[in-house]
């Protein structure tokens, strides 16, 4: 028998307030023995302590008929970072527009990597261990240690470049496996970050590619910008990262020689390191292209790629579709639909760029 706690009575001359367990009805009938009020009163107190015990049954039937249903989150940025919080708040929104609620008919677990690959192969363990119904990964990092720690648990990823190319999905359109997401670039934008850089700061004739060579996309984008550099007349050189100090280092040197700029390609320490990277293409005065709006927050010059969060919106479509019964494997990668080009003048004043009137009229966001 559930356990009746603070009941208020208000209909008698004088408010009772019970904070009393009952295990039985007959217990509590027996205690009301003890009271002193008169007969009248009294029966209208057991009818009202009966019809409340009708009722625990029908209340205790329908809390069990809501499941909760456990939903892990893999974030490879820290919990404080302004980025990764608009992209987690943005997943919940559109998990509530669906008719998800926390607390009403899911829980969410979070584990937030803050750029450290050891730590994040930790929460992957961990968010398995705790038997989720899907798993939602921002970011390609913690997907390969995701992977590794289960092929059963379902998984959704938003803003991964090349999920064919790590080996997470077999084919975008079927990916045949216990994962699946929304893409985040084509290859192909590597050339289109060539040609703004180029167009911004007409005198750059070399270009350094900064990327995480784990990453099996960084391979694409310096395909595709050195197919399109040489006919613009570009040096291409490339610098990679995974710690500050392999960023700033190579940032230096290669700054030491005239007319250089450089592009920023899509990864988890880049995003952490952001700061690091704008400061040092203000102070060397490198024109320096991103893949993304909120680096230009931060001081960037000019970005071009998805909105992030829009994506990690769109993919709570398909975590409310796999908690409905549906499978990864028969959800096809999807692939980014708007691009947004962003530019940040006050920056291009103090690197001395005069910023065409052509460029400016086709940005999507410009920043005074």
């Amino acid at each position: 028998m559930p356990v009746l706690v603070g009941v208020t009575v208000k209909r008698f001359a004088y408010p009772l307030t019970y904070h009393r367990q009952f295990d039985t009805m007959q217990s509590g009938l027996a205690w009301l023995d003890g009271m002193q009020f008169d007969q009248s009163k009294r029966r209208e107190l057991i009818i009202l302590l009966g019809g409340a015990a009708a009722a625990w049954p029908i209340v205790a039937r329908a809390q069990q008929a809501t499941k909760l249903r456990r939903i892990g989150v893999l974030q490879a940025l820290a919990a404080d970072d302004p980025e990764s919080s608009r992209r987690f708040t943005a997943f919940v929104q559109g998990l509530q527009e669906l008719g998800w609620a926390e607390g009403r008919n899911m829980r969410i677990d979070v584990r937030w990597g803050g750029g450290d690959a050891g730590r994040i192969r930790d929460y992957a363990a961990e968010l398995v261990a705790l038997a989720p119904d899907v798993i939602f990964v921002i970011g390609g990092g913690p997907l390969a240690p995701l992977q590794r720690a289960t092929s059963t648990v379902p998984i959704v990823f938003a803003l991964v470049s090349d999920p064919v190319g790590a080996g997470l999905v077999e084919s975008l359109a079927r990916p045949g496996g216990n994962i699946t997401g929304f893409g985040y670039f084509e290859f192909s934008t590597g050339g289109k970050w060539v040609e703004l850089l180029k167009e911004m700061a007409p005198r750059v004739t070399r270009m350094a590619v900064v990327r995480d060579p784990s990453l099996a996309a960084g391979v694409g984008y310096l395909t595709a910008v050195r197919s399109l550099a040489p006919l613009l007349g570009v040096e291409v050189s490339v610098i990679d990262v995974r710690d500050p100090g392999e960023i700033e280092r190579p940032v230096s040197s290669f700054a030491r020689s005239d007319n250089g700029g450089l592009i920023v390609t899509p990864s988890g320490v880049t995003i952490v390191h952001r700061k690091l990277i704008i400061a040092l293409a203000a102070r060397y005065k490198l024109p320096a292209v991103y893949w993304e709006r909120f680096y230009l927050t931060d001081g960037g010059l000019i970005s071009y790629g998805p909105d992030g969060s829009d994506l990690c919106r769109r993919a709570a479509s398909y975590v409310d579709r796999i908690l409905k019964g549906e499978k990864p494997a028969d959800l096809p990668v999807q692939a980014a639909t708007k691009f947004e080009l962003a530019i940040n003048l006050k920056t291009a004043k103090a690197l001395g760029l005069d910023v065409p009137p052509t460029l400016i009229a086709r940005a999507d966001e410009v920043i005074e």
